[in-house]
């Protein structure tokens, strides 16, 4: 899941330009639209966001440490609701979650191997942890759900924090070791692999915007964090391909659409610009090595002189703008890249669940209508399937197609998720 944005805050309302005129409007009959056969779909978590209790991380050193505690009580704010605890208990309880899954027809979910839980200590690799996400694995495959594994989603080893985290020169090469270990682990049982979740997101999250640990705020710092990112990325792919060839290896790229705050010159220049730094450069480092791209599509972004804008439209509780066609001009501006496309996250925070599934149709219409202009889109994993830690914020936010208390551990089924779930089992939408 994204955390907030390199000073990006918040979603806004259309604005008059060009692609706003040929904005695809919700047809108002009934017409069933068929996705593609073998069309993935299914939901997504990621590990500290579930397991919490991963006392070797840098998000969890950070979580407790005295400075955090501290500034949240100036707030007035409780310290354990922005402690992960053992979050979901996903850790113990993923059988039971994967029965929840298989009873919602999907077929597909992604998740995140720890890599702080497989190597704790540098150069030490804890073998009782890599076969209990093996056994992850296989439980998917028990139930015919394909697995989608991440092996970076945001956290880092302490060690590798305290040596610099993603800004050390050796964080790529000792990342490619991590790969090389647990990769021959999981052969025939794992076709999808993503190497790194969110790059631009985590980098400006922690360097630039600094809500993410280590806390920091430079610019110099987020461009370092970037590159490593991408030789990170190279690296997983080229060991992934030479152990398994067959392995189809991306990342979870986060791409906002942006348009003009006023349709100018100066306003488009400038839109211009934020889609080649945000959506594009990045592609660009990464010298064309990845099998499909991830696309994590939340919000919309008004740009103009003054920066970005506020609108006055529906948003979620999240306070993003619930902007459904945004993923469409996203979809169809990927195509160049002549790779298959994966929707790798989408949702919003709803926990009164009132606006998910309409915000699901729209949604799902928009990638249905890209489809049918020739964009090679192959599945759909809604965040989240269930609520769960939502990084700086805490246990604030509820993303989840699945309702969790955290005391008791109790799932509940949303109305939205039965919606989803009829969709994943036609395979359309009406």
């Amino acid at each position: 899941m994204i955390s907030q944005m390199a000073g990006i805050s918040s979603l806004t309302l259309p604005s008059p330009n060009s692609e706003r005129g040929n904005r695809p409007e919700m047809q108002k009959e009934k017409k069933t639209k068929k996705f593609p056969a073998g069309f993935l779909w299914g939901s997504a978590v990621s590990a500290h966001q579930v397991e919490g209790n991963n006392t070797n991380s840098d998000w969890w050193t950070f979580e407790h440490s005295e400075k955090r505690v501290r500034d949240l009580r100036a707030r007035g704010k409780n310290p354990a609701d922005y402690q992960s605890g053992m979050a979901c208990d996903f850790y113990n309880r993923y059988e039971q979650d994967f029965d929840l899954l298989k009873k919602l027809n999907q077929n597909v979910f992604r998740l995140s191997i720890e890599w702080a839980r497989i190597e704790p200590i540098q150069g030490r690799f804890d073998e009782k942890e890599i076969i209990h996400y093996k056994k992850i694995v296989q439980a998917l495959r028990k139930r015919n759900i394909e697995p989608f594994v991440t092996l970076q989603h945001f956290t880092l080893p302490k060690w590798l924090a305290d040596q610099g985290g993603i800004l050390y020169d050796r964080c790529p090469a000792l990342f490619e070791k991590y790969v090389e270990k647990v990769l021959p682990v999981f052969s025939g049982l794992v076709k999808y692999w993503i190497t790194v979740n969110e790059p631009l997101v985590l980098s400006s999250s922690s360097y630039f915007v600094g809500v993410f640990p280590p806390n920091k705020k430079s610019l110099s710092k987020t461009l370092t964090a970037i590159n490593n990112m991408a030789k990170m990325h190279v690296r997983a792919y080229d060991v992934i391909k030479k152990i398994d060839g067959k392995a189809q290896v991306g990342l979870a790229k986060n791409n906002i659409y942006f348009s003009p705050h006023r349709d100018n010159f100066f306003n488009r220049i400038l839109v211009k610009a934020a889609k080649w730094w945000w959506n594009e450069r990045f592609f660009g480092l990464i010298q064309n090595k990845q099998d499909f791209i991830g696309l994590n599509y939340y919000f919309r972004q008004e740009i103009g002189f003054q920066g970005s804008y506020l609108g006055i439209g529906s948003r979620s509780d999240r306070g993003w703008e619930l902007y459904p066609e945004g993923i469409y001009y996203l979809l169809k501006n990927l195509k160049k890249y002549n790779k298959p496309i994966i929707i790798t996250e989408n949702g919003l925070a709803d926990k009164d669940d009132k606006k998910r599934s309409k915000y699901i149709q729209e949604i799902l219409l928009n990638i249905h209508r890209a489809i049918e202009e020739g964009v090679d889109v192959r599945g759909y994993l809604h965040w989240s399937f269930m609520d769960n830690f939502e990084w700086e914020d805490g246990f604030k936010w509820k993303f989840g197609l699945v309702e969790v208390d955290f005391e008791t551990q109790e799932r509940k089924v949303r109305g939205s998720a039965k919606e989803y779930a009829r969709i994943c089992k036609k395979n359309e939408i009406s």
